[in-house]
């Protein structure tokens, strides 16, 4: 900008040195114009060049942030971020700063050229000079005053678009229920909605853009028609010369080059503060369960593990089965030995609190019932790269029962996953992923409802594929299916948030109404499960 603002002054000194001495210095500001636009040219090529790479290094930058943050989340992402929230902030967002850094760039440019422009008119003219001085920041404080009402209007837009990607991404992770319960119509009226207010308000800040736009060619115009005008007047009379008047006149023209670059930069600006506002949102989130400030040396391995509110303990080395009366007991008690919420759990009389996160992470594992699995080849779910299994991929295979669905695929341990694992039944994302947790070989392995989307028989080898491979090992089963719980070495009945009832399970089932009770009604809803 600094190069290209020069050359309407360089253009009224050749004017002028025709009129003065019949051209003998015409050729030498021929050559300073001419070096000026090669300059101009270069700086062009280096301009994009760079900003192009400011652009995707600031948007690749904030997507490193974003998804390490959501890593380092873990758990605590779901409940305080919607999926869609996720997509948008990493790619959309992202974008929308990459694009505000290059406008930032710009606008250093645009003043840079203002005030090269200032500094000659004020040289050549004190009135015109003053009048461009007063009325460049004028008419950039009117265009200013546009982009406040624009940020808001580009916030709704954000939230729109972050509501939608949500409800698309529920829609596709649910498409195969919705077919079963024919509930596509419904949701497809939903989405239909929120889709329309995206375009709603999408159009709203279309709409007022236009005016934005407007005005940066209505108020640069009617200041350069302002200085063209007072320029004639005083070329008129005497007050500067032709070639001076040239130079005006150019710099009106050239005036509209950087006048129209600040509504666009003031536009740029203000998306990106608003992607700025919602990305920092993200990062400032913490996790629910925090990290200690001083963390305790960890306890030796086979200790206990104790939740001093349930009255549990966990034997080292058992396979303990825990029969809870209530599903939301049986949730509650596997986040709270795993330390996905906070609570007073202990491991060897150490509380889980106090121990550094990634030490508790290492030693305990929990495994729900609806694990999701990655995308990719299922060698890769089973087996991650740079991981050291304990256990090795066929033995955990078989102890989940999980063999025939490798069997089953020409590819075998090769066979693609589709993302969260559609590609597979219920029953098989359930048994993939009970063998992943095997694999890993954690010392206390806590289960919830391993097998809840599987057939009797199904179940009965898992159980004892599961008390063999993990034989001398702590395991906790949270389960009222009987098939795992007669394979347990020890088995406690949990009622309001307590353990009520402890012993093997035939003891149990002779001994406590509440037990029976309750595996009753676990093997009902078992033997409702469709075979997978």
């Amino acid at each position: 900008m600094g190069s290209r603002s020069f050359i309407p002054a360089a253009f009224g000194m050749a004017i002028d040195a025709i009129l003065d001495d019949g051209g003998r210095r015409f050729a030498g500001w021929v050559l300073v114009v001419t070096a000026l636009g090669v300059v101009g040219a270069a700086a062009s090529v280096l301009n994009h060049r760079l900003g192009v790479r400011i652009r995707l290094a600031a948007g690749f930058h904030v997507q490193r942030l974003t998804v390490r943050h959501v890593g380092w989340l873990g758990d605590t992402l779901s409940r305080r971020i919607a999926t869609g929230e996720v997509v948008t902030l990493s790619g959309i967002e992202s974008a929308h700063l990459g694009f505000s850094l290059v406008a930032l760039a710009r606008a250093f440019g645009t003043l840079a050229g203002i005030a090269v422009v200032a500094g000659v008119l004020v040289t050549l003219s004190a009135p015109l000079g003053l009048l461009v001085l007063g009325g460049v920041p004028v008419v950039m404080v009117a265009i200013g005053a546009l982009t406040p009402p624009l940020e808001r209007r580009q916030q709704r837009v954000h939230e729109a678009a972050a509501l939608t990607a949500t409800a698309a991404t529920d829609a596709v992770s649910g498409l195969r229920i919705l077919r079963g319960i024919g509930g596509e119509e419904t949701v497809l009226a939903g989405y239909r909605e929120i889709s329309q207010r995206l375009r709603r308000v999408s159009e709203a800040v279309g709409r007022f853009r236009s005016v934005l736009d407007g005005a940066q060619v209505l108020l640069p115009g009617l200041l350069i028609v302002t200085v063209t005008w007072l320029g004639s007047r005083f070329a008129l009379a005497g007050r500067i010369s032709p070639g001076e008047l040239v130079t005006f006149y150019g710099y009106a023209v050239f005036l509209v080059l950087p006048l129209a670059a600040a509504a666009d930069i003031a536009g740029s600006l203000a998306q990106g503060y608003v992607a700025a506002r919602r990305v920092s949102g993200l990062l400032r989130l913490e996790r629910d369960v925090p990290a200690p400030r001083s963390p305790l040396a960890p306890p030796p391995v086979g200790s206990p593990l104790a939740d001093h509110d349930y009255r549990l303990t966990v034997r080292p080395g058992l396979l303990t089965g825990v029969a809870c009366r209530s599903a939301a007991d049986a949730a509650d008690l596997g986040d709270r030995l795993a330390r996905y919420v906070d609570s007073d759990v202990t491991l060897g009389g150490v509380p889980l609190r106090r121990l550094a996160l990634p030490e508790v992470r290492r030693r305990i594992m929990l495994a729900g019932s609806d694990d999701v699995l990655f995308a990719g080849p299922l060698r890769d779910s089973l087996d991650p790269p740079r991981h050291a299994p304990g256990v090795s991929v066929a033995d955990a295979l078989r102890a989940a029962s999980a063999e025939d669905i490798v069997a089953a695929h020409p590819d075998g341990l090769d066979a693609q996953v589709t993302e969260r694992g559609r590609s597979l039944s219920g029953g098989q994302r359930q048994r993939i992923a009970l063998a992943r947790a095997l694999v890993a070989d954690p010392e206390i392995l806590v289960l919830h409802e391993p097998t809840s989307a599987v057939d009797a028989h199904t179940e009965a080898r898992v159980a004892d594929g599961l008390r063999t491979l993990r034989a001398g090992r702590t395991t906790v089963v949270l389960s009222t299916s009987p098939l795992l719980l007669e394979r347990a070495d020890r088995v406690v009945l949990v009622v309001d948030g307590r353990v009520v009832a402890e012993h093997t399970h035939a003891a149990l089932l002779a001994t406590s109404a509440a037990y029976r009770d309750c595996v009753t009604r676990g093997a009902v809803d078992s033997d409702r499960v469709m075979p997978a």
